[in-house]
């Protein structure tokens, strides 16, 4: 077999722009490069003498696909370094916030930018015209309920401005939930739908034995809060992320890449979430997930798309219960002195695990900010799938052998424009 080189130097149906590129020597894979040469945003730099205050403000402006996973991973850390802990109902209204994100995210990708892969198509107008047009049709409905939650709760449905540390700026009425929860009843058999066409796609048959890591909580599906666990065995509060969890440099991208200290790479995420909560899901969500043919363990990541739809039935159903719950709190936000202090936050973007750091001055301003987002942790991972998974299919047309190789990629749902942040400038004058 000759020598090639397998590479996409732009990668279509992503958030943010990467490439990717296979080396193959003797018919064996000796390399593979998932790139991100988008330039780094500087995120943490520029957070750096800025009021506490401001943090859910600017990092929402990170991604336009989920800016309330950057706003809950701030507060939460700034929340922790200030001394104060958001409970009761202003807990719930941010849980319902986090739901409104995972619908319209989950469905943005599984409909619009995944499923085009399963079924041959460049992409989802293709798809649509193609016979699939009511698929679409339900995603998109679908997709609109979860940006109500956001819009409802979040003030708008991109770049929400309504968080705050220690809460909200205004919360709402119970009464004002009547449109909104009639909203979400619809949503929800859509949901049930949406999670049925997933699981009639083609799916290749491959699975990689994963270091599984997410949050966990013993009452509830991880969103906003939780320990970080991983299938080997680990167990650790948040504040002790950086004892496990290290992100280094590669030459072939722009973005950090996160790795396990003691174990390696690791996958995060929908697949990760499910995996080490499953009991935590709904009724409805785990029959919808065992009609798809889903164990309580799933080990191939093409499947991923039919979790992600399985995690928008259970995001309904979730809003749904905290809207029936939901009493009026006192007050919009609890209150909140600046001080001197060190913070760490971790929430469940759709994506996977959201770690924050902010260490601030006695005036509330920000000194330091450190902040992993899940494609920078998902990396290697990605990497290491692309060297497993099209190992048995070199011999093939390089066209085939491309088109797995981004479907492989796109299983991750990479949001590439948020794992640009900061990079160490070293330069070496010789």
């Amino acid at each position: 077999m000759t020598d090639k080189v397998i590479k996409v130097d732009m990668l279509a149906r992503v958030e943010g722009e990467g490439a990717f590129k296979v080396t193959v020597r003797d018919g064996k894979i000796v390399g593979t490069e998932f790139r991100i040469f988008e330039p780094p945003r500087f995120f943490e730099a520029f957070l750096q003498g800025r009021a506490y205050a401001e943090a859910p403000d600017i990092t929402a402006r990170i991604c336009g696909i989920c800016p309330v996973a950057y706003q809950m991973s701030s507060v939460q850390a700034m929340e922790m370094a200030l001394g104060v802990k958001v409970e009761g109902p202003l807990r719930d209204l941010r849980r319902m916030l986090y739901c409104g994100e995972w619908i319209e995210s989950h469905v943005l990708h599984a409909a619009m930018l995944h499923a085009p892969d399963f079924l041959g198509f460049e992409g989802a107008f293709d798809m649509a015209a193609a016979g699939h047009g009511e698929a679409v049709k339900l995603a998109l409905d679908l997709k609109k309920a979860g940006n109500s939650i956001v819009a409802f709760l979040g003030g708008r449905e991109i770049h929400p401005i309504n968080v705050r540390v220690g809460g909200f700026y205004k919360v709402p009425k119970r009464k004002d939930f009547v449109e909104l929860r009639e909203t979400l009843l619809r949503a929800r058999d859509l949901a049930e739908a949406f999670v049925d066409w997933t699981a009639s796609l083609p799916f290749p048959e491959k699975e990689r034995d994963y270091t599984f890591v997410s949050l966990k909580h013993p009452d509830e599906y991880p969103m906003n809060e939780g320990r970080i666990v991983s299938n080997r065995g680990l167990d650790i509060a948040i504040p002790d992320y950086n004892a496990h969890f290290r992100e280094e440099h590669v030459a072939h991208s722009n973005a950090l890449q996160g790795w396990m200290i003691e174990g390696g790479a690791y996958l995060c995420g929908p697949l990760a979430r499910y995996n080490l909560c499953y009991p935590q899901l709904s009724e409805r969500a785990k029959a919808a997930a065992a009609r798809a043919g889903l164990g309580a363990e799933c080990r191939n990541p093409y499947r991923s798309i039919t979790v992600r739809a399985v995690e928008t039935l259970f995001a309904v159903d979730e809003a749904l219960r905290l809207i029936d719950a939901y009493t009026e709190p006192d007050a919009p936000a609890v209150t909140v002195e600046p001080k001197a202090g060190e913070g760490m936050g971790a929430t469940e973007a759709p994506r996977g695990l959201l770690f924050h750091r902010y260490r601030l001055n006695g005036n509330g301003s920000i000194a330091e900010a450190q902040i992993v987002p899940p494609t920078s942790q998902n990396q290697p991972s990605i990497e290491a799938d692309l060297s497993e998974f099209i190992a048995d299919i070199l011999d093939r047309p390089e066209d085939e052998i491309r088109h797995l190789c981004e479907q492989t990629i796109r299983n991750y749902d990479p949001c590439i424009s948020c794992a640009t942040h900061f990079l160490k400038l070293e330069i070496d004058r010789g």
